[in-house]
């Protein structure tokens, strides 16, 4: 006997697991930013962290090459022996990182990697320490596989890095993860290796707590910045540590989507069982890409590296030019953090006041057709974020709107 099932009457009900995850803020802002775009309003939108650069030509024929060579069907699950030799060969090339090929694992980007590790690792209650402001998907991820964030306001005072005494206290016998980001999303920041030694000696205090190091801006660094990995500064964490990367920024291939990471046989062991039930293998051609990005000419990262460099100096001297607002110069990545408090209580020119950091996000969309995120949506307030790679010129004239519509707004109105 055939069953009706009146779909409006059965409704729909999601998951308890995803009841407190939402889409991406910085999803939802470019979505309507590309809606006006559609109705023929000029939106800049500076809001994707993606390189307007294109993938290098030598990536490109690699992956056309294997497309000609057959190398169209399932490889190994967690990566080719190929790919992970040459993951192998960069950590210990570029970290001095020694990992065997079952040590290492690929996937569908970083952010696979990462909801693999969680998803092999944390059992209801479990919580991970996550210093804010942070990318938004990590805690999502963390909700979803049914842990328990706990997040860490790191200020600008500190750099936007966890301190010693901040990870110390945040410690409890639930811990399970400490996740780390340098340079960060979005803040820029990044730890030196003298950052990073006094929350060592706090995790070699406490061996339950394992730790999760997100090291995908490692090439975009500035000023000298020396870049290095936890694992390669103290090699006891070797064996409770996960060293997260992917080619997705430095040599412009997000929409690849490779990632990668290195550590114990075990982890990587229990993360190829939720990998095999999601994914299955990353997608060969793409696993051919980055073979060539990791092996191949790296002299590019430099040039690239310059020119983000004469962005971040041309976005943080206007807007520390701006009254109002304040920005931090980052040690890396391709993002500006930047405080609005000084804009808080201030009244658009329609009547509106500036209570949050959303509600100036939101007028510098509305009325200066810029689109940028609101610190809010990386756990810290009031700041906002500008990701500047894209072109100068679309940054001047962005800036030159901000500038415009910050000099638009009156003081507040105080209540009688």
């Amino acid at each position: 006997m055939m069953i009706s099932v009146d779909i409006g009457e059965a409704g729909f009900r999601p998951a308890a697991r995803i009841a407190s995850v939402g889409v991406s803020k910085i999803l939802q802002i470019g979505a309507k930013a590309a809606a006006m775009k559609g109705e023929g309003f000029p939106v800049i939108i500076l809001g994707a962290g993606e390189p307007n650069f294109d993938t290098p030509d030598h990536i490109k024929q690699a992956a056309k090459a294997a497309i000609d060579a057959g190398e169209t069907k399932y490889t190994a699950l967690d990566g080719s022996p190929a790919l992970k030799q040459a993951a192998c060969a960069k950590f210990k090339r570029e970290n001095g990182i020694d990992y065997a090929i079952d040590e290492v694992t690929a996937g569908a980007g970083a952010k696979q990697i990462l909801f693999n590790a969680f998803m092999a690792t944390i059992d209801p209650g479990d919580e991970v320490i996550i210093p804010t402001p942070c990318w938004t998907s990590y805690s999502d991820i963390v909700e979803v596989c049914g842990g328990t964030s706990v997040l860490v306001p790191c200020d600008a005072a500190a750099g936007f890095r966890l301190q010693a005494e901040q990870l110390e206290n945040a410690i409890t016998p639930r811990t399970r993860w400490v996740l780390l980001n340098s340079p960060s999303n979005p803040s820029g920041a990044a730890y030196s290796a003298a950052d990073y030694q006094p929350l060592i000696d706090v995790l070699l205090r406490h061996p339950h707590i394992w730790l999760m190091v997100d090291d995908m801006y490692e090439h975009i660094v500035y000023d000298g910045f020396e870049f290095v990995t936890p694992v390669a500064l103290e090699p006891r964490l070797k064996e409770r540590a996960l060293t997260v990367n992917g080619v997705s920024k430095a040599y412009a291939m997000t929409g690849w989507r490779i990632g990668y990471a290195g550590g114990p046989k075990a982890l990587i062991k229990a993360m190829a069982v939720i990998q095999s039930q999601a994914t299955s293998c990353p997608c060969s051609i793409s696993q051919a890409a980055a073979i060539a990005a990791l092996n191949g000419p790296q002299e590019f990262l430099k040039d690239r590296q310059a020119s983000f460099k004469r962005r971040r100096d041309l976005v943080v001297g206007r807007l520390n030019a701006i009254p109002g607002l304040e920005c931090r110069t980052p040690e890396g990545a391709f993002y500006t953090f930047s405080s609005c408090a000084g804009i808080l209580n201030k009244v658009t020119p329609n009547g509106k006041t500036i209570a949050t950091d959303a509600d100036f996000t939101d007028y510098l969309l509305e009325d200066a057709q810029v689109a940028v995120v609101p610190g809010s949506a990386f756990g810290l307030s009031p700041f906002f974020r500008i990701s500047y790679a894209t072109s100068e010129e679309e940054l001047v004239e962005a800036l030159n709107r901000i500038e415009r519509a910050c000099a638009a707004l009156k003081g507040s109105i105080l209540p009688p």
